[in-house]
């Protein structure tokens, strides 16, 4: 009760930083996955992380999945939790494992049958798609760590403790980073695997964080059991989840079209620039971490209190929560404006990619300020039932308005120019989410003054 309590009565701004810091930590940890696979796999050269930014779209794809399903978990149980409903937690709880079970099996079933032919929609290059095909089997086969992970970290989130949803992301990313150069290049005796080695280490980091999220769930989060017996599926519970679950899913999958969509526009003009995307858009998304977190924090928090009637609370999280993302936003702008050089040396990047990548890191962090208005307000107004603004906030910022003008600027003045269709996406889905969330305010009746 000591968890429900502080998210009823502590300060706000108290409550924001010490449930986002622990999701931020974690999504930082998080996002070392790909980023050290990346430095790691660059050092085999430019053709081996080239194979890896194509296969990163699908990674992208199956976290989308896991997330956005566990996110709907997330929101139902922090809801039911703050209007005491204690009984239908586990019922809850039971559905999102079978989900995440449903989730593995699929993906798994891509993986064997799909994984070789995705390289070569993109490539004729017969040696990067070959190495995108090893990369991508691996991480297919064995998701399961990704989707059980991902679901029980949600559990912990859902009652406030995100302190133990940091600790299995950081086990999981601490065995990745061991893993990544003995098994890429055949340390201690193990033979050298290459980019099939790059997967394993990812895949085991997955499973680690997995096995110790379920065990943390069992001895240290009492409000959420899960009890297959007397397990009842229930329609209505599964359309809530993805009431708001799909939106995520969506929102979350549409970083992986966009990716795919501009890998295809940028290999007409060279392999360097669709290496320097997907070195681009992990660096990105390691800088963002900060502000995901703070977005997911506010989910069980607006989850609980509009669950316990008290809209004050939620008005008071708005105004908090966007003075906090706009520092986070201009420090990630200051780092990719004052360091671009550096940030590309750390992948091995050569005078091509230099030429390329540091003016266009300067170009897109100008709309930072922009896409953590976007994500906040996304992320909290989910906690309140309605995903819709997250999944379209995103897909304006990363795909409607992006792809399209990507492929226009880059087409009319070459690629130096494209970075700049990134202003029009984002600052169009910063007016479009403001406004969203402020209409979804109105209609919930939160920001009237409770007595």
């Amino acid at each position: 009760m000591e968890t429900t309590n502080k998210m009823a009565d502590m300060n706000m701004t108290k409550l924001l930083i010490s449930m986002s810091l622990p999701l931020m930590i974690s999504l930082l940890v998080q996002s070392l996955y790909n980023i050290i696979d990346s430095i790691f796999v660059a050092r085999m050269g430019e053709t081996a992380l080239t194979a890896t930014s194509l296969a990163f779209p699908v990674q992208l794809l199956m976290i989308a999945v896991a997330v956005g399903t566990s996110v709907g978990i997330n929101a139902l149980l922090s809801k039911s939790v703050g209007a005491g409903k204690y009984d239908v937690t586990s019922n809850i709880a039971v559905t999102g494992v079978i989900l995440a079970l449903v989730g593995t099996v699929v993906f798994m079933l891509l993986g064997l049958f799909c994984s070789a032919a995705f390289g070569r929609l993109f490539t004729d290059n017969e040696e990067i798609a070959g190495l995108c095909s090893d990369y991508l089997f691996i991480c297919m086969l064995f998701c399961g760590g990704t989707f059980i992970g991902t679901m029980y970290q949600r559990f912990l989130q859902s009652v406030g403790n995100t302190f133990d949803s940091m600790l299995t992301l950081i086990a999981g990313a601490v065995t990745n980073i061991i893993l990544d150069p003995i098994f890429i290049f055949g340390l201690l005796g193990f033979p050298a695997m290459g980019v099939k080695g790059a997967a394993a280490a990812t895949v085991i980091g997955q499973w680690v964080t997995a096995f110790l999220a379920v065990f943390l769930n069992k001895v240290r989060n009492p409000l959420v059991n899960v009890k297959f017996s007397g397990y009842k599926p229930d329609k209505a519970v599964l359309l809530q989840i993805y009431k708001v679950g799909l939106p995520t899913i969506i929102t979350q999958g549409i970083g992986s079209i966009m990716v795919t969509a501009v890998n295809a526009i940028l290999m007409p003009f060279s392999p360097t620039a669709v290496a320097f995307f997907g070195v681009y858009y992990k660096l990105q998304n390691f800088l963002f971490m900060p502000m995901n977190g703070l977005g997911q924090a506010a989910i069980p928090i607006v989850g609980y209190n509009y669950g316990a009637d008290n809209p004050g609370r939620i008005s008071k999280l708005f105004k908090t929560i966007l003075p906090i993302a706009a520092v986070i936003s201009l420090a990630a702008t200051a780092v990719f404006m004052i360091f671009p050089t550096p940030l590309l040396r750390i992948f091995s990047a050569g005078d091509e990619m230099l030429a390329l990548g540091v003016p266009a890191l300067r170009i897109i962090s100008v709309t930072f300020a922009f896409a953590s208005v976007t994500m906040v307000l996304g992320y909290s107004v989910s906690g309140l039932g309605n995903g819709v603004v997250n999944m379209l906030g995103a897909a304006l910022r990363q795909l409607i308005i992006l792809v399209p003008a990507i492929y226009i600027f880059s087409s009319l003045f070459g690629i130096s120019h494209a970075w700049y269709a990134f202003w029009i996406s984002e600052a169009a889905a910063a007016v479009y989410a403001g406004l969203a969330s402020l209409h979804e305010l109105k209609k919930k009746d939160i920001l009237r003054v409770k007595k």
